[in-house]
């Protein structure tokens, strides 16, 4: 044999030698392999992290007892989600209710802070309106340009948001506050910004990121529709 052919043949030994690469595209293009030849199952096996050496059989059965503990748990988790949802919705259809009755700026300002502290069960809860008058009106107003000196940090957009907060914001939001906390705070925009509504907590985890403003953003979207039609203004 030449020595050209010599190295074809070598050539097309190394192309059809097994590796793990040939082995795993063999399977995963003859995925019935083991279905056919169930008697490798015996000789597969695979360490254990005790250090013995399980068969593929009990790997696979411990994947799916793992598997299944895991989706058990996501779907307690959804479970206990959509029970915390129903609640809330709830609790929000009777605050929405209830504000259909106010007759004026200042009733709809203690139905909702009323509301909030008993039926909502919640550590703080706010309203403020903007406004440049300081007298009593029966509601909290301030001016913009304080809110946004105290709080611009957490309010750079026209969207609800969540957040950690720091000692002086927690205390403006919530007088009765103190420490550091957290806290949802929605925008009250019509044409222009009239105000924020807030919600919070001493727990600064309370009121994360992953926590959905969704129920927040639609009360001060039915607040701001009721304000256009009160008698009475924030400013």
């Amino acid at each position: 044999m030449s020595a050209s052919n010599k190295q074809a043949v070598a050539e097309q030994n190394r192309d059809t030698e097994l590796n793990d690469e040939t082995v795993r595209e063999y399977l995963k293009n003859h995925d019935d392999f083991l279905q056919r030849n169930p008697d490798m199952l015996d000789y597969l096996h695979i360490s254990h992290a005790s250090g013995s050496a399980v068969s593929l059989v009990e790997k696979q059965a411990s994947v799916l007892r793992e598997r299944n503990t895991e989706l058990r748990q996501q779907l307690k988790t959804l479970t206990a989600n959509a029970r915390d949802n129903d609640t809330l919705f709830e609790q929000t259809r009777t605050l929405v209710l209830k504000l259909l009755e106010a007759d004026s700026l200042e009733a709809l300002y203690t139905i909702f802070m009323t509301s909030l502290a008993t039926d909502f069960d919640l550590e703080h809860a706010t309203m403020i309106l903007y406004s440049d008058e300081t007298g009593n009106k029966g509601w909290r107003s301030e001016p913009q340009d304080t809110v946004k000196k105290e709080i611009g940090a957490l309010f750079k957009g026209h969207k609800a948001l969540c957040g950690t907060l720091r000692k002086n914001e927690l205390m403006f939001l919530f007088p009765e506050g103190s420490g550091i906390g957290s806290a949802a705070l929605a925008p009250l925009v019509s044409t222009e910004q009239l105000g924020l509504i807030a919600v919070g907590s001493s727990d600064a985890n309370r009121y994360n990121g992953k926590v959905d403003t969704l129920f927040l953003s639609h009360i001060a979207d039915v607040l701001v529709k009721l304000m256009s039609r009160l008698p009475g203004t924030a400013n």
